[in-house]
This record gives structure tokens, C-alpha cells and sequence, in this order.
């Protein structure tokens, strides 16, 4: 049914149910991928740099949120993918699901800076609202 599938992640636990889901369609449709995407927000790179002040560290903390959701896909044998895409989450997450024209999107509830959701309206909201395809929020 979903061949498909993109999957927003950021090292929440909100985006690591999401995987477990994620994990879990993909697992049930022979011939899925999975494309497991994370953003590089511009906004965070700078608080980034300075608690990392390293480059090689920066990079090794990006590929910790991402682990996860690759470690389950690998043990449940879906084929995978990852992306790391930069600017804006909600607004690249939507512009990605639409260009590659993917059959879900799926996303955590709550990501790691609660309160700019609170402020902003959380990318889940975002990629709800705009996405071209159907979108599976996880709480």
C-alpha cells in the first residue's frame, strides 16, 4: 500500500515511536523504501557549533539523532535510505514529500525544542497542513 515512506526524524522520542511505525508499514508492503530524513535547521547550526565546537563532533551528533531509526530499519530488513536536507523543518520536510512524490510522511508529535512549537506551531502541524500525501503523526 505505501511504497513510499518518508520519515521525519530528530532524535526525540516522539520521532523514535515514529520510526517504530515507520519500521512497522514499511515491513508489511514487499518492495517498500524508506527514506529517513533529517534537517539541518540554520537557526539551530549556530547553538550547534558552539556546543560542539568541533566539526567532526557537530556531524557526530547529527548522525546520533538519525541512528535509531537506521538500526531498526537494518534490523527488520527494510531498504533505506538517508537524507539530510538544511533550512527550516517543516517547510523542507513538505517541499521533499512533494517533489519525490512519497505515499506517507511520517512524524513525530513533538520534536526536541518544545517551545518553539509552542510559539511557532510545530512542524508536524506544518507538514500536516501541506503535504501532497497523507502524513502519520506519532505521539
Amino acid at each position: 500500500m505505501y511504497n513510499k515512506i518518508l520519515l521525519a526524524t530528530d532524535g526525540s522520542e516522539h520521532s523514535k515511536r515514529a520510526a517504530e511505525n515507520a519500521i512497522h508499514i514499511a515491513s508489511c508492503t514487499t518492495g517498500s523504501t524508506l527514506e529517513i530524513v533529517y534537517v539541518v535547521d540554520a537557526a539551530k547550526a549556530k547553538s550547534d557549533v558552539l556546543s560542539n565546537w568541533n566539526s567532526v563532533d557537530v556531524n557526530d551528533s547529527r548522525v546520533k539523532q538519525i541512528h535509531i531509526a537506521k538500526d531498526l530499519a537494518e534490523k527488520s530488513n527494510v531498504n533505506y535510505e538517508i537524507k539530510i536536507l538544511h533550512g527550516e523543518p517543516g517547510p523542507s520536510i513538505v517541499n521533499y514529500a512533494n517533489k519525490y512524490n512519497f505515499d506517507i510522511v511520517i512524524i513525530g508529535s513533538r520534536g526536541l525544542n518544545g517551545l518553539q512549537e509552542f510559539v511557532l506551531g510545530s512542524v508536524s502541524h506544518k507538514v500536516a497542513k501541506r503535504a501532497n500525501c497523507p502524513v502519520l503523526i506519532v505521539k
